[in-house]
């Protein structure tokens, strides 16, 4: 590692900072200094938006293109702990037409949270970082636009809701089929009572993977060759060269203080529990999302059964490849949710995406959200309403969920406007319980058990093991202090 951040702060003065912002974090954010505090700019619907984006290397770089392109919003700084990516992600061709886009590039994203400057930033950064980034985010004043899942864990979920209540901001959750038309127009489909009565929702997320292979902890040697699956597309060579650009002790942040390994690093955090929340918990909270919303539950489920394993060749994965999970609702209402990141077939001509049943019929949404069918009849299907057009030149592809998110940008910017959270077609609350969802079933995986919940205290039911994958151990240092729940 460089003896000097990326940032031009010593070591020293970053241990330092370290120590400020984790005892701010720790005290709930009553420390800050008040440039950070004082910075919340009144936004008049014709005011420009000044925009951060933290976490840039694959979502994030998206999202990233994504916001320069709305009038009005300018990206002043980019936020990422790997220092190679700056002059790719700053001179990005992709905005080379977006005069705005003049961005500089941090290392500690703690450096965008004191700029007074910036009203909002955009977190596309590994999953454990979600809620802790996101509050202090808001202690800072901040805007809040933050990927799926919002959370890492069941606890840290509510925490988010609590620190969006306490300090007033703007929250929005990357699902972006919130904001897609079709998809919209599919659960209102089922709202008006399309298939009649909804008793059960399946979702898909059918999405092979490659194995990511083993390594060993430290750098990999000078010129060695990697990719994220074996046998892929080739990556740099993680070695001693490259990260001396990389603070990987800031990309571990509150997980525990480990080695690094190149399987735990870039995009593969997301196949280890100390991280990521697996298929289930990444590609799975969109579907979930659109399960919970078609089914109309603004509650958590009561019983939660989940079975699977890792099936792929020897691996340093250890979150599940194949995955079946359920979930009862109080009512007696059904969410099923599949994940196979193996071989496959479709089901009902959907690998991603979602199937409704109801009283009178049933129906699919694809997982790019452009497509939805509905059918009526017990006998025989007879095609009923649907939405098979998409947009002219959209570049559909249901295994990409980057193509048409430009809505639920627009949204959160439009509710920054006008200061009106209920404009928000995803708010804290709407990704918090589409989260937990998956925590849930990961949790029931992990103790291989079905578990009873009780979501008004979000406990489990006489299950102490069970209770205490909620939440997890912080490193110290980046704790996360409770909020008393309000409701």
């Amino acid at each position: 590692m460089a003896d000097q951040q990326g940032n031009g702060m010593s070591r020293r003065e970053f241990a330092s900072r370290l120590g400020v912002t984790a005892a701010v974090v720790a005290a709930g954010g009553h420390f800050l200094p008040s440039t950070a505090m004082g910075a919340t700019r009144i936004q008049g619907a014709n005011d420009k938006l000044v925009l951060a984006s933290i976490g840039v290397r694959g979502q994030g770089n998206a999202l990233k293109r994504g916001f320069a392109k709305i009038k009005g919003v300018e990206i002043k700084t980019l936020a990422d702990v790997d220092l190679n990516l700056e002059a790719e992600r700053v001179n990005d061709k992709a905005l080379a037409d977006v005069p705005t886009f003049k961005p500089a590039f941090v290392q500690d994203f703690r450096r965008v949270l004191d700029d007074k400057d910036v009203d909002g930033v955009i977190i596309a950064t590994p999953n454990h970082w979600h809620a802790l980034m996101t509050i202090m985010a808001l202690q800072a004043g901040k805007h809040v636009y933050v990927e799926k899942p919002s959370s890492y864990t069941v606890w840290e979920g509510r925490q988010e809701i609590e620190a969006t209540r306490k300090y007033g901001k703007i929250v929005q959750v990357g699902t972006m089929n919130r904001s897609r038309p079709a998809v919209r127009q599919a659960m209102q489909f089922l709202k008006d009572g399309g298939i009649g009565k909804v008793y059960m929702a399946r979702g898909l997320c059918f999405k092979p993977r490659p194995p990511i292979g083993k390594y060993p902890d430290g750098p990999l040697a000078a010129g060695a060759k990697y990719s994220l699956t074996v046998g892929g597309r080739p990556e740099p060579t993680w070695d001693a060269a490259y990260l001396s650009k990389v603070d990987y002790d800031l990309w571990l942040g509150p997980a525990a203080k480990t080695p690094f390994n190149v399987n735990h690093f870039h995009y593969n955090w997301h196949w280890h529990f100390a991280y990521g929340n697996g298929d289930t918990g990444n590609q799975g909270p969109h579907q979930f999302d659109i399960a919970r919303w078609g089914l109309g539950k603004q509650e958590h489920p009561v019983k939660i059964s989940s079975v699977g394993g890792y099936f792929g060749p020897e691996s340093s994965q250890d979150t599940p490849n194949v995955q079946t999970s359920f979930f009862e609702y109080a009512d007696g209402t059904i969410l099923e949710f599949a994940t196979r990141g193996e071989s496959t077939n479709d089901e009902g001509g959907v690998k991603i995406g979602n199937l409704f049943y109801g009283s009178e019929g049933w129906m699919w949404v694809d997982g790019d959200g452009r497509k939805w069918q509905s059918y009526k009849g017990r006998s025989k299907d007879e095609k009923g309403p649907g939405s098979d057009a998409p947009p002219p030149d959209s570049g559909s592809d249901p295994l990409v969920l980057t193509s048409i998110e430009t809505p639920h940008y627009q949204n959160f910017v439009d509710a920054i406007r006008a200061n009106d959270p209920k404009k928000l077609t995803c708010d804290v609350v709407e990704g918090h319980l589409s989260s937990a969802l998956p925590h849930l079933a990961n949790i029931s995986y992990r103790v291989g058990r079905q578990l009873q919940f009780d979501g008004k205290s979000e406990t489990f039911v006489n299950d102490k093991d069970a209770d205490k994958l909620l939440t997890r151990e912080y490193r110290k240092g980046w704790e996360i202090k409770p909020l008393s729940r309000t409701e």
